[in-house]
């Protein structure tokens, strides 16, 4: 088997398993027994549970930020884009599998107790706010800094509040708020 199957079947297995029970609830033999891989090649390939959980972390991340780009490439240029965020987070927060942040929740679990975490997620919070810096300079406004920023705060706001409400209603609230947030006149 070669090395990118087994680490992605692991990696498969790992990302159901955190997502759903959590970080600390889930231990590599459970992650061997949902993947089908002994213990020693998942350990040959993810030399601890916290660089297995990086490694999901990044790999979500990816996946993460891809979709969301597509969804808001395929709106027309300007507000339109950067209220498509949260459309597209409205949908994600009506899955049935939907447990709300995974970088937050990895967080959350793991602190800054890990550093390997700690800074995966950073990076991928960076990584979403950039997004938004490139939406929000789409939008014409006078600080796109700013803008960006709110977004931010209301993208994870709508995040977790969906988690812990359970139900997707946070994203229409937040979308009002960042068209609230958006200038009317984009500049000619």
């Amino acid at each position: 088997m070669e090395t990118a199957d087994i680490e992605s079947r692991a990696l498969d297995a790992a990302e159901r398993l955190f997502y759903e029970h959590g970080v600390q609830a889930v231990g590599m033999d459970r992650v061997r027994a949902a993947s089908g891989l002994s213990l020693k090649r998942l350990y040959q390939h993810f030399p601890s549970k916290e660089a297995m959980v990086e490694a999901y972390l990044r790999r979500r991340d990816r996946r993460w930020r891809a979709a969301l780009a597509e969804h808001v490439a395929q709106r027309p240029a300007g507000r339109d884009r950067a209220l498509a965020v949260f459309d597209w987070l409205h949908a994600w927060f009506g899955e049935p599998d939907f447990r709300g942040c995974a970088f937050l929740n990895a967080f959350g679990e793991m602190g800054t107790g890990s550093a390997a975490v700690a800074e995966a997620v950073r990076e991928h919070k960076a990584e979403v706010r950039d997004l938004l810096l490139r939406l929000a300079l789409d939008t014409g406004t006078e600080n796109p800094d700013l803008l960006a920023d709110q977004l931010a705060v209301l993208v994870d706001g709508a995040i977790v509040t969906a988690a812990v409400t359970g139900t997707p209603a946070a994203a229409h609230r937040a979308r009002a708020a960042a068209e609230a947030l958006i200038p009317v006149a984009e500049r000619p």
